[in-house]
């Protein structure tokens, strides 16, 4: 739901400032964007803390791809008016596999915008988590921020948690926050199957479907020119394919 918020429901006096995570620091102006892909084998994770200064734009994408047992812990610091950050994330899990995203998000100035979309597929023993909270402080007012997780559920044994939360002391923003779990739709099999797509291959284009939203918020190359949007969703529909 988007607020604002009436006065008589805000308790600034339960507000403890906490302390500054340091970690990767945009600076002001400048534009910063970060693509991590987790595989199986890998223990590499992204930095756990950001900043970001004055009129600063960070986007950050983490895709964990089957095969890997991971808490992916990521707090970002808002500092200056007109600072923005978008994150965004994939997961993709089966076996027994363990994946957990922590989000923190401090809007500890006004005029900031930030945006988070996490969409997750869970199969096998998989047992995932998405735990996000958005703090906006006294002082932040006209804050936008957006936290939206969506996830999919292929079988009985897999499990999902999922606590999007809104710590909100202003009383002059738009925010909001949402989470579903659920299956693939069967009506959409249906309608593919009665087009001659084999049920397994609909599945397929249902969770590629699925994820779509966070690829199509990529870049067509990374900063070296090389292709990035593309390579993402040919290791993303590979590892839906082998779910």
């Amino acid at each position: 739901m988007d607020i604002p918020m009436d006065r008589k429901n805000i308790d600034h006096g339960n507000y403890v400032a906490a302390p500054l995570s340091g970690g990767v620091r945009v600076e002001g102006g400048r534009s910063a964007r970060e693509i991590f892909i987790l595989r199986g084998g890998q223990d590499v994770v992204p930095p756990q803390c950001y900043t970001v200064e004055a009129g600063s734009i960070l986007d950050l994408t983490v895709i964990v791809l089957p095969g890997v047992s991971a808490r992916v812990p990521l707090t970002v610091d808002l500092l200056g008016e007109g600072a923005q950050a978008n994150l965004s994330g994939i997961f993709l899990s089966s076996g027994d596999d363990k994946v957990d995203f922590d989000i923190t998000m401090n809007h500890r100035v006004g005029k900031c915008k930030s945006t988070q979309l996490f969409n997750g597929v869970a199969a096998g023993n998989a047992r995932c988590g998405f735990f996000g909270r958005i703090v906006v402080a006294p002082d932040a007012q006209q804050t936008e921020a957006f936290q939206t997780n969506h996830n999919i559920l292929l079988g009985d044994e897999a499990k999902v948690e999922t606590k999007p939360r809104l710590e909100i002391y202003a009383d002059d923003v738009k925010c909001s926050h949402g989470a579903t779990i659920g299956k693939l739709n069967e009506e959409e099999q249906y309608y593919m199957r009665s087009r001659g797509i084999p049920e397994a291959e609909a599945k397929v284009l249902q969770m590629i479907s699925f994820v779509a939203p966070v690829i199509a918020s990529l870049p067509e190359t990374d900063a070296e020119g090389k292709p990035c949007r593309e390579a993402v969703a040919q290791a993303v529909e590979e590892a839906i394919r082998a779910i």
